[in-house]
Parts: structure tokens; sequence; C-alpha cells
């Protein structure tokens, strides 16, 4: 069976997407992390399907880099909201499903290629303070801690460490290394799943904006990562954080066909 995708990148975080709405896939692990691979395939940090989901939208089914199904992914939300549009399937306002539970997106600028996105996260409540760093659920796991000279961190290595640190085990931890550059900060980030550093993670941007306020008082402005800027809004309720929105590009790549689609 031949099955078309279609490629797009949040700020550098990139994803192949499959219409699965009548197709029935049920990927296996080995072949997800084969089309992800970035020598031998088609070259991702993930793979998403976009699924029929009741009274919704529809529902988005997130798979890491390593073939594993994926808790949620901010950036890719984004994404399969834009090609969800490009498919002519939802207006500028809509609501899908993710692992993690409802969404909301609104595309807020459409060009041919890219759209503005707002998507709207989960609220945030577990939240944990440490000496050295903070440990927040975005709807994934994020250890975000506050450096100097982030360009100068070894990311992978570093960010490898913690992530298979026996406190985090057995499901481990995304990290994100955080440099604060006045009003703004600079975010760097360890994937878990995908097992490296990515250009961009957006339940880590939002983590990190969460971890700036609990420790600068008040509210970052802006947001840069390696694969562009971001911005994250939210409210604070007590010790929780709501109606918490991520800002940001989604853009379209180019589409494809996987030939013989072993599923």
């Amino acid at each position: 069976m031949n099955i078309k995708f279609s490629k797009y990148h949040g700020t550098g975080n990139d994803f192949i997407i499959i219409d699965n709405r009548s197709l029935k896939l049920n990927p296996k692990t080995e072949w997800i992390a084969k089309f992800c691979h970035r020598r031998f395939g088609i070259g991702a940090d993930g793979l998403m399907l976009l699924e029929k989901s009741g009274d919704f939208d529809f529902s988005m089914k997130y798979f890491n880099s390593d073939g594993n199904e994926g808790t949620m992914c901010g950036n890719g939300g984004r994404c399969i909201v834009a090609f969800a549009n490009s498919l002519g399937i939802i207006t500028n306002h809509k609501k899908f499903t993710a692992i993690d539970g409802e969404h909301s997106a609104e595309i807020l600028k459409h060009d041919e290629n890219a759209c503005l996105i707002d998507l709207q996260m989960q609220d945030v409540k577990d939240i944990k303070i440490y000496n050295n760093y903070y440990f927040i659920n975005t709807g994934s796991p994020h250890y975000v801690t506050f450096v100097e000279n982030l360009e100068n961190i070894d990311v992978f290595n570093e960010g490898r460490k913690i992530r298979y640190g026996k406190d985090f085990m057995p499901d481990g931890t995304n990290v994100n290394f955080v440099e604060i550059k006045g009003e703004n900060i600079f975010v760097r980030t360890y994937e878990r799943g995908v097992e490296d550093e990515t250009f961009s993670c957006g339940t880590g941007v939002v983590a990190s904006a969460i971890a700036f306020l609990l420790k600068e008082n008040k509210v970052v402005q802006n947001i840069t990562t390696l694969g562009g800027n971001l911005s994250v809004k939210f409210e604070k309720d007590g010790n929780s954080f709501t109606n918490i929105h991520l800002i940001g590009s989604a853009s379209f790549v180019f589409v494809g066909e996987i030939l013989a689609m072993p599923f």
C-alpha cells in the first residue's frame, strides 16, 4: 500500500504527518523509526497520524522518532493543525484531541507555506521546585535549569545524563537549558524519544516560560530556540497555570509518498 505523507516543521522541530482518517494504519515501531531516520528514511523528529475523533475536528496521534508513541508535542500540535487546514477539514478555529486531552487552536495568519498558530495547552499543576532546577509537566515532563553561556553548553551529553538519571527513571524526562537575556529567554532542549537535541520543543518552551516566572516573578516577552522564536501566554492561579497558549509558526516543507508500506 502506497501512503501519501506531508512534512512540516514548527520552528525547526520537524514531523512526518499522515492523514489516517480512512487508512486505518497501525504502524510498527521499527518502521516509524526507519521513516524518521535522517540517513535511511525521510528524516523527522516524529511522526503523526491525523485520525477521526467523535465530536472533535480530529485526533492527533504522535510518535517519537524512536518509533514509540509519545506524550504531548506542542510544535507537533501546531503542525497538525496546519496540515488539517490544508486538507480543508477545519476552519480558523478548531478543537482536537491528543494523548493529554482536548486542545483548541486558532490560525492567526496564513500564507502559501506557513501558518501562525495559537495553540491552547493543558493547564499545568504538576510543578516541583528544587535547588537548581524545576520539574514541570506541560503535557510532557520537563527538567528546566537556568544557565549562563548557553551557546557553549554540551546539550547532548549533559542533557542525556539528566534524561537517564535515576531520579527520573523508568520513563525519563526532557531536559531544557535556559539562558535569561533581559526580558527574554533562550532555550535549548534534549528530547527523550528523539534522544538528541532538537531545534525547538513546544512543551519545553512552555515549561521554561513558567519556570522563568517562578524564578524572576515576571512574564517572559520572547522565547528564542535554535529553530526560531515562540511566545507563551498564561494565567497564574495560585500554584497552577491556566489558559496557556503556545504561539508560533507551522511551516509546510514537502509532500511525498511511501511505497509499499508494510503495515
